[in-house]
């Protein structure tokens, strides 16, 4: 159907009916608005990435910014967070589709980051039908009957909602702005910012986010900007954005405070986002031949770089006025087996009793169902306080922690197949329009896959890959194990009934992605290249 197109704006995807109340005139306007002002920064940013990329590849390492040290010596603190953000002791996560949303927002969970990122898979129809059901959800106009006619719908209370846009990385392939692409972030942010921010705010909460990938201050800066043109557009006071920082990246950590300085006026605070980060930490390193991780279920938020890199989060956040926010256990409640959900729980409990324990004012999960869990343990520290800003961390965090890269063993042809399957399962599921996978009794997402063929091709180029039985990582070994995985894979779906026709594909893809001689930066933007 016909809609009517701003000047210099184009839709090259079907527009359905019932995508006329996002897809307007006016909104349609704003993006582009935010497109011809950042375009040429963002693309710039990016740019710089590369650069930084280069020079890492040549054996430089990363440290503090001389030319900053004037804001982490400063006295300064972040405007106050509104009343909706001071209690957050537990958040979940979850992609924008109907019942997922209506779950995560009657789940007993302070706040909901709903996301249009890591956890979707970013087909147009899941990207425009993700901004119709969140318009809906905040209108409390959101329900959702499945296949045998059960019916979802809000509860009175709910969680306060944050949103997260997609990543400066990536684009949004089917809107054109003078016969440019927009920034995926962008277009997410701007659509759900237009039409919903004033209506969060009547309804005693506001316009709150969070901000994915980030690698510098500079790209929490162009974010900052985008917040100060959005609330001028629209009529709101600055400072009525908030915004959270997913610190996911090992170049953001040397950057903390900056980026905290930058978003002064709408921050939310940080977040220690793991799984991205070890993902970062491989790709940022992956040509130093003295560089190689352990297999996956080895890095833990014990090892000496993730310790280092949570406790210097919640110090930079407290030293600051900020909130302090702990990640994402991938584990989840398993179904028909006492015995390993047990276990399952337990390492939830262990999780987020260490992240109360370090200064966390609250912590991720992935389930409606680990929410009573995960809040017992804040609770259990924090008593009847929504937060901990007060509780400062002592000590001096930098490189000698944040490069400190240790396990390197073990690496097992068990780990190894795992990371092949993990990553070929996802891979199908997400060209399939699901980016949120239960997998192995792990809620798997592109961080993980990421880091699964991230591993798988850093043990075949570096010389420290060898398997604990002696055994060097090669082509000659992954490939072969790559067909009897996808084998597995395809089996195991099949079972449950569903389509196994995007697994062949995934291999493919997996296979060139892990194989190739030269890295590929994100796993993502071909997967995205090659979806509808």
């Amino acid at each position: 159907m016909a809609i009517n197109l701003p000047a210099g704006v184009q839709i090259t995807a079907p527009i359905k009916p019932e995508w006329e109340s996002i897809l307007t005139t006016e909104a349609l306007e704003f993006v582009a608005k935010l497109h011809r002002a950042f375009e040429a920064r963002r693309q710039e940013l990016l740019k710089a990435r590369v650069d930084r990329q280069a020079r890492i590849d040549a054996g430089e390492m990363p440290d503090f910014l001389p030319e900053t040290a004037h804001i982490r010596n400063g006295d300064w603190k972040v405007a106050p967070v509104p009343a909706a953000l001071q209690c957050r002791r537990v958040e979940i996560t979850g992609p924008v589709e109907a019942k997922m949303i209506i779950n995560a927002f009657n789940s007993g969970a302070d706040s909901y980051m709903t996301d249009f990122e890591d956890s979707n898979s970013p087909n147009w129809e899941n990207q425009i039908q993700g901004q119709v059901n969140l318009y809906k959800a905040i209108r409390r106009e959101l329900s959702f009957k499945n296949e045998n006619g059960k019916e979802y719908k809000l509860n009175d209370k709910i969680a306060t909602l944050q949103i997260r846009p997609r990543g400066w990385h990536l684009d949004e392939k089917h809107v054109l702005v003078d016969g440019q692409r927009v920034s995926g972030g962008l277009f997410d942010f701007g659509l759900v910012f237009f039409h919903n921010a004033k209506e969060q705010i009547a309804r005693g909460a506001g316009p709150f986010y969070y901000l994915p990938k980030m690698e510098s201050h500079l790209e929490a800066r162009l974010w900052n900007d985008a917040f100060v043109l959005a609330q001028d557009h629209v009529g709101l006071p600055q400072g009525t954005i908030k915004a959270t920082v997913l610190v996911e990246t090992i170049l953001a950590t040397f950057e903390m405070e900056e980026i905290l300085y930058e978003l002064r006026n709408h921050s939310a605070g940080l977040n220690a986002g793991r799984w991205d980060y070890i993902f970062s930490c491989i790709k940022k390193f992956k040509k130093n031949k003295d560089f190689c991780l352990a297999q996956r279920s080895a890095i833990t938020m014990e090892v000496p770089f993730m310790r280092g890199y949570a406790l210097a989060l919640v110090q930079a956040c407290h030293k600051r006025g900020a909130p302090a926010m702990g990640g994402m256990s991938a584990l989840i409640p398993i179904k028909n087996d006492p015995v390993a959900n047990e276990k399952a729980l337990a390492g939830i409990r262990h999780d987020k009793t260490r992240d109360a324990n370090d200064g966390f004012d609250g912590g991720w999960v992935a389930h409606p169902g680990l929410v009573p869990i995960a809040m017992e343990e804040f609770v259990k520290v924090l008593g009847d306080r929504p937060n901990q800003f007060d509780k400062q961390v002592e000590g001096s965090f930098g490189p000698a922690q944040w490069l400190d890269f240790r396990p390197e063993a073990p690496i097992t042809e068990a780990g190894l197949r795992n990371n092949i399957n993990v990553g070929i399962h996802y891979l199908g599921s997400w060209l399939a329009g699901n980016g949120c996978v239960p997998i192995h009794n792990l809620m798997e997402d592109a961080a993980t896959a990421e880091i699964s063929r991230s591993q798988v091709w850093q043990w075949v180029v570096s010389p420290k890959g060898v398997l604990d039985d002696g055994r060097k990582v090669t082509v000659e070994m992954v490939r072969p194990m790559i067909a009897e995985e996808l084998a597995k894979v395809k089996a195991s779906v099949s079972a449950q009934g569903e389509d196994t026709a995007s697994y062949d594909k995934a291999a493919v893809i997996f296979d060139e992605m892990s194989l190739t001689p030269e890295y590929p930066e994100f796993l993502t933007l071909p997967l995205y290249e090659a979806m509808a």
